[in-house]
C-alpha cells in the first residue's frame, strides 16, 4: 500500500523509518512545510516529495500518517476524511477538547476510519497486563500504579505550546489505565510543584504531579508524572487485585537503582528515550494502522478514546489549580 505522511519532525521522521521497514508499505508520499525536512526524509527512505498535505491526498494515497504540529491537527483529520483516506494522527486530536469535541461531531456518521496515537496500547507489557486484568486471573482490583518520568524537560517554547503536563504527559498515563482496565474515570484529586526547570513554572505549568483517580468501580490509580528523572525513562504500571499483582516495566532496563545488599537488579542500561523504550510499540502500532487501511480491523484507538484520556486531563488540570477534587462530568462538554 502507499501511505501518506505530514510533518517530518522528530516523530514523523521516526514514523518515515517505520514504515518503510513494513512489508505492507510499498510506497510514501511526504510533506512538511519545511521542504528539507521532506527532502532529507525522501533521500532516507526513497519517499516521494509533495509540496502540500493536498497533493499527498491526491497521489492515490491509501491511508496518511498526521505527525504535524498540533495546532494542524483538526484540518488534516478532516481533510483526510473528506477524501475518504484512512487516517493515523498522533495525539492530541485537536489543542483543545472544544476543538476536538468539533472534530468528533465533524466525522459522525462517516466510515472512513481513523486512528489516534496512543503507543502503549501495542507494548507488550501493557497487553499482557490487559489480558491478565480481563481474564479475571487478578481478582477484583484496589489499586493501580501508573509512572511516567521523563528524564529532562522539553526545550521552553515546547513546554509553553504543550497545554500542561496532564495534557501532554500524564494523558498518556490516563488512556493506558482506562485501556488496561475497562473502566471510566469518575472523579480526580491532583497536586504539583516545581522543584526545576524555571521556565515551567514561569509557563504556569508543573514539573512533577501526582494525581488520585477513582474509576467508577471504586479501584482506586494513583499516577505519577516528572520532567524531570536523572536515571532515564520510566514507564511503569503495577496492577493489584485480591488474587494477585502485576507490573509493566520490570525489567532490566528500567531506571531504578536497588540499594539492597546483594541485590543486582535490574542489571542493564537503563531507558534514556521514549523512542527506545516504545520502538516495538510504535511498530506494533503503525502495523496495526496499515490493518485499519487494509479493512481487516477497526481503530484500536479512536476518537472518542481519545477524547475521554483528554477529559481526565483537563479535571486534572483544574483541580490541580483550584485544589479540590473535580469529577469528569464537571469539564465534560460532550
Amino acid at each position: 500500500m502507499r501511505i501518506g505522511i505530514l510533518g517530518l519532525g522528530r516523530i514523523g521522521a521516526f514514523h518515515a523509518e517505520t514504515l518503510s521497514g513494513l512489508d505492507a508499505v510499498e510506497s510514501l508520499v511526504v510533506a512538511d512545510p519545511f521542504t528539507e525536512a521532506a527532502k532529507s526524509a525522501a533521500e532516507r527512505f526513497g519517499a516521494e516529495v509533495a509540496d502540500s498535505p493536498e497533493a499527498v491526498l491526491a497521489a492515490g494515497v491509501d491511508g496518511i500518517v498526521v505527525a504535524a504540529a498540533t495546532d494542524a491537527h483538526p484540518a488534516l483529520i478532516l481533510a483526510a476524511v473528506a477524501a475518504g483516506v484512512p487516517v493515523f494522527c498522533e495525539k492530541p486530536v485537536a489543542r483543545t477538547m472544544r476543538e476536538g469535541v468539533d472534530v468528533l461531531k465533524a466525522v459522525r456518521g462517516s466510515e472512513v476510519p481513523i486512528q489516534i496515537g496512543y503507543n502503549r496500547r501495542f507494548d507488550a507489557g501493557f497487553v499482557a497486563a490487559r489480558a491478565a486484568v480481563r481474564s479475571g486471573e487478578l481478582g477484583t482490583l484496589h489499586t493501580v500504579r501508573s509512572t511516567t518520568l521523563d528524564p529532562a524537560p522539553p526545550p521552553a517554547a515546547y513546554i509553553a505550546a504543550s497545554g500542561g503536563i496532564f495534557r501532554d504527559c500524564s494523558v498518556h498515563d490516563f488512556d493506558i489505565i482506562r485501556w488496561v482496565t475497562g473502566r471510566e474515570v469518575r472523579e480526580v484529586y491532583a497536586v504539583g510543584g516545581n522543584r526545576g526547570a524555571d521556565f515551567i513554572r514561569e509557563a504556569g505549568d508543573a514539573d512533577t504531579t501526582g494525581a488520585v483517580l477513582t474509576l467508577d468501580d471504586g479501584t482506586i490509580a494513583v499516577i505519577s508524572n516528572s520532567r524531570h528523572n536523572g536515571r532515564g525513562y520510566d514507564v511503569r504500571m503495577e496492577i493489584h487485585g485480591f488474587q494477585d499483582s502485576i507490573a509493566v516495566g520490570l525489567e532490566d532496563k528500567l531506571p531504578l537503582r536497588s540499594v539492597e545488599p546483594g541485590v543486582t537488579f535490574p542489571a542493564g542500561t537503563p531507558h534514556d528515550f521514549f523512542m527506545d523504550r516504545f520502538t516495538a510499540a510504535y511498530r506494533a502500532e503503525l502495523t496495526a494502522f496499515t490493518e485499519v487501511v487494509a479493512g481487516t480491523r477497526p481503530s484500536p484507538c479512536t476518537i472518542e478514546d481519545a477524547l475521554e484520556a483528554g477529559w481526565i486531563a483537563e479535571a486534572c488540570t483544574l483541580s490541580l489549580h483550584e485544589h479540590r477534587p473535580v469529577t469528569i462530568a464537571e469539564v465534560r462538554t460532550a
